[in-house]
């Protein structure tokens, strides 16, 4: 049974009574080496939420710099801080594996006479709670490497040190083996479902039905009896609010922007369940061709990536609401069943024809008229209804189990936070596990 003190840091509470507490700069060291001509063909590394990495040089974003001069030599076993965002970053701290090269913007110190793994952990516990809020300065929240230097925290002997970190680098790889094994099931039970929705969307669920060529080439044939039209045959098109997040106020009328529509509710939205930001009700004199009715798509206009490009929602409530920023509206102009384009706009189908036409470098722009010329295929609205309920039970026991894994690897990443804390805290019993 361990005896424990008051380590005498507010924000950490009681360790182990053989623990000391030590200031960063007895074991920091600060390294300031920058990159000459003979390093231009070394690692180019960067800080994500999986620690230090090396960069992809055949992705445009991991190229090699033109300029060296900004960058600095990392090493094997070097600490690597982001101490500016430190609030919204996800990650600010990691430990280089190999020799390589960073952007000077990140803080990098070397470890003397402690275990590198140990204070890894350490700082990663910290990151995980932003338990360095005292120290933030600015608005960018930044920590100076003056004040992390400075920071007191608590330190077991070499040996155990080891310990922990052993004990965590075998936990946490477990740990990280079982998450993989799950995004890799995410992975299939979303492909499954999408190749449901292309292979429905298309051909129908009669498999006897006379087929025809679609007149489009990559796509082959389609059922005989269906058409082929443009967007723009089937839908007028308007935009959102010109606004920004500014305008929104505590009471008023829901309003969904590109925001809402990439991260919170693709396809479906139904003011019943989800909850949006409100914006003033003068808009309804003012705006009112961007008020929203039951069955309108809202498209996002801008993505970050190309894999968003083509992100909708589509208003399943007859709840006032209005489309925010960075939105197109389409509103159909002849009988359609909704829920059948939500799954036709969802399609590869769909989505390929967007992709192939948006434009940017790191934002991608969706205009009116990309989307006005994206061809469609139009089955008698009876089957429209049934295609869409077929669907619509398929996916949602698929999303079922989805959701059910995404809980999971949920759950066991707030294990790995609690165990790491109290691993690192001295608070557990290592030889039990």
């Amino acid at each position: 049974m361990k005896n424990f003190k008051n380590s005498g840091i507010e924000w950490l509470g009681e360790i182990p009574e053989h623990w000391e507490v030590v200031k960063c700069k007895n074991f920091f060291i600060l390294q300031n080496k920058i990159i000459g001509d003979l390093w231009s063909k070394t690692r180019l590394l960067s800080l994500t939420l999986n620690g230090i990495v090396e960069r992809n040089i055949n992705n445009p974003e991991g190229k090699f710099p033109s300029d060296f001069s900004t960058y600095q030599v990392v090493d094997k076993n070097d600490l690597i801080f982001c101490l500016f965002d430190v609030e919204e970053t996800p990650r600010t701290v990691g430990l280089s594996k190999i020799n390589g090269m960073i952007t000077n913007a990140y803080t990098i110190f070397k470890i003397k006479e402690q275990e590198e793994r140990f204070l890894t952990y350490f700082f990663i516990n910290l990151d995980n709670g932003k338990k360095l809020k005292f120290l933030y300065r600015g608005l960018r929240k930044t920590i100076s490497k003056e004040d992390l230097l400075n920071l007191k925290i608590p330190l077991p002997p070499l040996k155990e040190q080891e310990q922990i970190a052993n004990f965590l680098d075998e936990k946490c790889e477990k740990i990280q083996n079982f998450i993989e094994k799950k995004e890799k099931l995410l992975s299939l039970l979303q492909e499954q479902k999408q190749a449901l929705i292309n292979e429905t969307i298309t051909k129908g669920l009669d498999k006897n039905v006379k087929l025809k060529n679609s007149g489009i080439e990559w796509l082959g044939e389609i059922p005989e009896h269906w058409e082929v039209r443009k967007l723009k045959m089937l839908f007028s098109f308007g935009n959102g609010l010109n606004i920004t997040k500014a305008d929104f106020i505590s009471f008023g009328i829901p309003c969904i922007s590109y925001g809402e529509i990439h991260s919170k509710y693709p396809c479906h939205l139904d003011l019943s369940v989800h909850k949006l930001p409100f914006v003033s009700e003068t808009y309804l004199n003012d705006k009112p061709q961007s008020l929203l009715s039951k069955g309108d798509f809202v498209f996002a206009d801008t993505s970050e990536d190309i894999e968003g490009s083509g992100n909708f929602t589509c208003i399943q409530s007859n709840i006032p609401l209005f489309a925010g920023y960075h939105t197109i509206i389409l509103r159909s102009k002849t009988q359609i069943y909704s829920l059948s384009f939500s799954f036709l706009f969802d399609s590869i189908f769909v989505r390929n024809q967007i992709r192939e036409k948006v434009w940017g470098v790191k934002v991608f722009s969706i205009i009116k008229s990309i989307l006005k010329e994206v061809q469609c295929f139009i089955p008698p609205l009876k089957e429209q209804e049934q295609i869409a309920n077929f669907l619509d039970e398929k996916c949602e026991k698929i999303d079922s189990l989805i959701t059910k894994i995404k809980k999971q690897i949920e759950l066991i990443k707030e294990y790995k936070t609690t165990l790491i804390n109290e691993a690192i805290c001295g608070r557990m019993n290592l030889n039990k596990g």
